[in-house]
């Protein structure tokens, strides 16, 4: 644990570390939609979310521990971290997870890919000195588009439509609408260690999901297969542990702007991982609607500097 540390702690050696932590994260949370497609085929998804949070929650605090940090550190915070345990996990993970049990994860890579622009109208009127330009609206308003020409095919009024497949997508478009409010809130976080800050967020988290899942009761796991539980574990060792470190070391050492670049990647990667490995089906209009979302994100973050809070991640 203590090597872990040292390397975490020194990302910023060379600059093609800097490069090699970008990537793996965008292998790690874009490979989170595909890890989720798999386990929630068999775990009911308050079980997924919570396994998947406790296993980050206890990664994290061992890391952290190791540190020499304690959580007696986070006892003024933590309402603002239970805010942002709330907004950035419970909520996202619940919706995401179980829209993805009638949605392929290619598709909810591509609908996530909205949180880097709604975060930019949500800090319009919530962060002081973000205001809302030509190239941003033009951005929100290409990835409005981008998911109604996802959508559309189901859109289309008839006695034959598809709700639950509808409202299923709606849900994991919420998702990306919460982690906008999330990564808003957290312009309030205290000026701490970023890992025991995310194992706190994680801890919280743990304390709210855990008792909510116990109500699904245990008769799923008799017929449980291993891919599932291993997706599971992975799901909260990776995307929900292991990435969040790194996520921050990233930022701290090459800049917010350099890991941008995750925008456009993540939903390409989670659409290749479906396709590939899932036997999942990319339509023209799925297809149209990634690239009409990737030009929204590139509109709206021209000529600024990309900031923490234009960076999504599931």
């Amino acid at each position: 644990m203590h090597h872990l540390c040292w390397l975490l702690s020194n990302m910023n050696s060379s600059r093609w570390l800097d490069w090699l932590g970008l990537f793996a994260l965008v292998a790690m949370f874009g490979s989170a939609f595909l890890l989720t497609k798999i386990a929630v085929q068999e775990v009911p998804p308050l079980m997924v979310v919570a396994g998947r949070i406790v296993i980050g929650a206890i990664l994290l605090l061992a890391i952290s521990y190791a540190k020499g940090e304690r959580l007696g550190q986070l006892k003024p915070y933590w309402f603002i971290l239970l805010v942002l345990a709330l907004t950035g996990n419970c909520i996202p993970f619940f919706v995401i997870t179980w829209g993805q049990q009638h949605v392929d994860s290619s598709l909810a890579g591509i609908l996530m890919a909205m949180m880097p622009l709604t975060t930019v109208v949500l800090a319009h009127f919530f962060v002081q000195g973000e205001r809302l330009t030509k190239n941003k609206v033009i951005g929100f308003l290409l990835g409005f588009l981008g998911v109604v020409i996802l959508m559309q095919p189901e859109l289309i009024v008839s006695r034959d439509m598809d709700w639950l497949y509808i409202v299923s997508m709606l849900l994991i478009l919420s998702g990306a609408v919460s982690y906008a409010a999330n990564s808003i809130i957290a312009h309030s976080l205290p000026k701490i260690s970023l890992s025991l800050i995310s194992a706190g967020v994680l801890l919280a988290a743990s304390l709210v999901i855990v008792p909510l899942s116990l109500s699904e009761g245990f008769g799923w796991a008799q017929h449980t297969s291993s891919n599932a539980l291993i997706a599971v574990i992975l799901l909260g060792l990776f995307p929900s542990g292991l990435a969040t470190i790194i996520y921050f070391s990233v930022i701290r050492h090459a800049g917010a702007a350099f890991l941008s670049q995750i925008n456009y990647l993540i939903p390409v990667w989670a659409v290749l991982l479906g396709v590939l490995f899932a036997g999942e089906t990319l339509t023209i209009n799925a297809f149209v609607a990634l690239i009409v979302i990737l030009l929204g994100i590139a509109i709206a973050q021209k000529n600024r500097s990309a900031r923490a809070d234009s960076i999504y991640h599931d």
